[in-house]
């Protein structure tokens, strides 16, 4: 998934903006990046976690060099989060997402999730798969 995207990405559900990204891995691609104006993005720049407005200097050319193979995505506002495979954001309505691979996410990067997502994130979480 481009940083990028978090200047578009909102909560399925709920429809909140922004959504808080954790990266526990990313790779960089080796490829020329043209730009025509920077910053690339409009609202926010997902690679500094800042509004456009607040950038002091774009880091453009660096960002879309980047591709973040695993991490989760969490919206604040509903307490929903999605997770990033293989580059991927997968960003399901509730009731199309597959609990036993969802829940296998949470078990493998628990360590990395923050304790809310993981005993009270919706639309699955480890407290309510161990009752």
């Amino acid at each position: 998934m481009k940083y990028r995207l978090l200047d578009l990405l909102a909560c399925p559900m709920c429809k909140h903006f922004p959504l808080q990204l954790l990266v526990f891995s990313e790779r960089k691609y080796k490829r020329e990046v043209t730009i025509e104006k920077t910053p690339v993005c409009e609202e926010l720049c997902g690679y500094r976690k800042v509004k456009i407005k607040d950038l002091k200097d774009a880091p453009c050319k660096e960002c879309l060099q980047l591709e973040v193979v695993t991490g989760i995505l969490i919206c604040e506002k509903c307490n929903r989060w999605y997770p990033i495979i293989d580059e991927i954001p997968r960003m399901l309505p509730d009731d199309l997402r597959d609990s036993k691979e969802d829940l296998g996410f949470l078990k493998k990067y628990s360590n990395l999730i923050p304790r809310r997502i993981l005993e009270e994130g919706k639309p699955f979480n480890l407290a309510e798969s161990e009752k």
